[in-house]
């Protein structure tokens, strides 16, 4: 493994030969480096990393995978991996060889996670281990599958945290026409959130709509993209999922509603129709729930309170999987299943006065 001294910059620089993914063999030069071991290892760690052995570091497996579901996943949520790989994965795996990460190890550092706590005393949430413990298996099994590593050490580990998130907040009609009470009719604000209560749609997909997504009459909206703000930049993008594409129809007070505050905008305007930032709106949304006395909740758990009042109403579960625009039936029956025990009792008696009537054999 040479390495070579450059007199005039009196730096030390590498340079080799390698085999790419489609086993070519490629020239590769690096310099800059004050010390001879430093390009040594860069040398080391690029040949580990580009010819796919199993004894390249976590880190660097990890800089192949990010580059990867770089192009596969949507710019929100590749950021939000990166954050969580860096701050809670990769100091404590980083500078492993992949090959030496084992069952012990990874308990050691799920029981570490487990037991951290914060400065209010507080620790992760069970779903939040939970998703740590599969994004560390994720980039595991990507090893597995095109590094060749033998086995993923996170299946004999076990599993960290739980799958099953708390019971969703939410406010029934009558919180919501309190809290509503708050805003002036016919101002933003008041028809923002009469759109985020009474469709269910997310807070990204309100953001993006322009008027365009909007029938003549406003009696459908068209959700077809989303926007985010990261790193003081307006993003819009496809839908979280391919079903969240939907076109959903609106009562027809709240299509009244768009058309007269349509009618103020400039006509024509491709511009987002409202203004304001989720950071705003969850400020208005707090302010509004002092006020009122309506207890607090975030801004998607408006979307909760949608599926609650369509499960109150008796709506089907596909009727209101369509609407939000889940990706399969058992998303929508694993997020809410908890509210239709309510309904139990009903069913009884509906059961009971069944048999009453259309039974021969019943007891008198």
């Amino acid at each position: 493994m040479p390495t070579y001294f450059n007199e005039k910059s009196q730096t030390w620089y590498c340079k080799f030969y390698y085999r790419d993914y489609r086993g070519r063999s490629c020239q590769k030069k690096k310099g800059g480096f004050r010390l001879q071991r430093d390009a040594q290892e860069w040398e080391r760690s690029f040949i580990r990393k580009y010819e796919g052995s199993p004894d390249m570091t976590f880190s660097d497996l990890y800089e192949i995978y990010a580059e990867d579901m770089r192009h596969r996943l949507r710019h929100s949520t590749m950021i939000t991996k990166e954050h969580l790989i860096r701050t809670k994965i990769l100091p404590y795996f980083g500078d492993l060889p992949i090959s030496q990460i084992e069952a012990p190890i990874i308990r050691r550092w799920q029981n570490e996670m487990g037991a951290f706590r914060m400065k209010n005393r507080k620790g992760y949430s069970q779903t939040y281990l939970r998703v740590m413990n599969n994004q560390l298996s994720a980039i595991l099994n990507y090893a597995v599958r095109y590094y060749r590593l033998p086995s993923n050490p996170c299946h004999k580990a076990g599993a960290m945290g739980k799958k099953a998130a708390p019971r969703k907040t939410f406010w029934n009609f009558t919180e919501f026409l309190t809290f509503l009470s708050y805003f002036e009719e016919g101002s933003q604000a008041h028809l923002i959130f009469s759109m985020l209560y009474y469709t269910g749609i997310r807070i990204g997909e309100l953001l993006a709509l322009t008027e365009e997504d909007f029938s003549l009459n406003g009696s459908l909206v068209s959700i077809n993209k989303s926007y985010y703000r990261i790193h003081k930049k307006d993003m819009v993008t496809p839908p979280k999922t391919f079903k969240s594409e939907r076109v959903i129809a609106l009562p027809q007070f709240l299509g009244e509603a768009v058309c007269r505050y349509l009618r103020q905008r400039k006509p024509g305007s491709a511009e987002r129709i409202f203004s304001y930032s989720k950071y705003f709106i969850a400020k208005f949304m707090k302010e509004a729930c002092v006020v009122t006395g309506v207890k607090s909740i975030r801004i998607h758990d408006l979307r909760h309170s949608h599926a609650s009042l369509l499960i109150e109403m008796g709506c089907s579960p596909l009727l209101i999987a369509e609407r939000l625009g889940h990706e399969n039936i058992e998303t929508t029956l694993n997020t809410y299943s908890h509210l239709y025990p309510n309904k139990q009792k009903k069913l009884a008696e509906d059961l009971h006065d069944l048999y009453c009537v259309k039974s021969p054999n019943r007891v008198k």
